[in-house]
């Protein structure tokens, strides 16, 4: 088993880390009280071995931002990319041909080899409709180069210098759906994800949201959201050995894993991305 390896190679890739990396409560407690804010990416960075990019979700970012985020993280980490609350949320996945341009085109190739998974989280109010999902799922770039393809769609929410279409060497590019409705727990949901190479996130979220274990891609993409209190509770040792074996066996069947914390209202989140990275190293 290979806990880092660089970029995308198929099978045996664990990597863990956490949703975002810039919290005020980290500040004088996981982050050195000194640290400027500006190195708290390249600190959290040295100790885990992925991150979720999580201000993609709120509002499109800059190629320039994009470009700093590589620059501060080692040569062989990887950066999820969490896909836009306008697509998702607002537009409902329906008619996002050019929202899905505008992410694209707004700088997430800049990031070169360091690409990770795409994640696109669902709201609890958007319910299975194979239609829908299924022209969504046709929609999303399998590679960078079809990436940039679609980036060059863009309207003018992007232009001048927050546009980036450059693929550079062309390279896979994986998604991974995050739903939150417990329609979508049937074997017809996991068939579609599965026919579209999309991985079914697992997410664990005290029990707010489903736990939906199903194996539908070559990777798997696990969310921890917190065991009994969303958003907040740490992982205690018994469960970070649990998520330790799973992350073995998925390890084992060839599949690439992708483990992230989301408890980061306490301020945990970090240490329990470190606690299971000493598990698995």
């Amino acid at each position: 088993m290979a806990l880092v390896t660089a970029g995308y190679q198929p099978g045996m890739t664990i990597r863990i880390g956490t949703s975002g990396w810039s919290y005020p409560s980290w500040r004088g407690d996981f982050y050195p009280r000194r640290l400027r804010h500006r190195d708290e990416l390249a600190y959290l960075a040295e100790r885990t071995t992925s991150l979720e990019i999580n201000g993609s979700f709120y509002s499109l970012q800059r190629p320039s931002s994009y470009g700093a985020w590589r620059d501060a993280t080692p040569d062989d980490f990887v950066l999820a990319l969490k896909g836009s609350r306008f697509v998702t949320h607002l537009k409902r996945l329906r008619d996002v041909e050019t929202a899905l341009a505008n992410l694209f085109a707004s700088g997430p190739l800049a990031l070169g080899d360091k690409l990770g998974p795409v994640l696109w989280q669902l709201p609890e109010r958007i319910p299975y409709d194979e239609q829908v999902l299924g022209e969504f799922l046709a929609l999303l770039p399998r590679s960078t180069h079809e990436a940039a393809a679609l980036a060059e769609k863009h309207d003018d929410r992007v232009s001048g210098d927050r546009v980036f279409t450059e693929p550079g060497p062309d390279r896979p590019l994986r998604h991974a759906l995050e739903p939150r409705s417990t329609t979508f727990d049937t074997d017809e949901a996991a068939a579609l994800l599965a026919r579209h190479r999309v991985a079914t996130v697992l997410a664990d979220a005290a029990g707010r949201w489903p736990a939906i274990d199903r194996d539908t891609a070559d990777f798997r993409y696990v969310r921890l959201h917190g065991h009994t209190e969303l958003y907040a509770s740490g992982y205690s040792p018994a469960h970070l050995d649990a998520w330790a074996g799973r992350c073995r066996e998925w390890d084992a069947s060839g599949q690439d894993v992708y483990v992230y914390f989301d408890n980061d209202a306490r301020g945990r989140a970090p240490y329990d991305a470190v606690g299971l990275i000493e598990r698995l190293d």
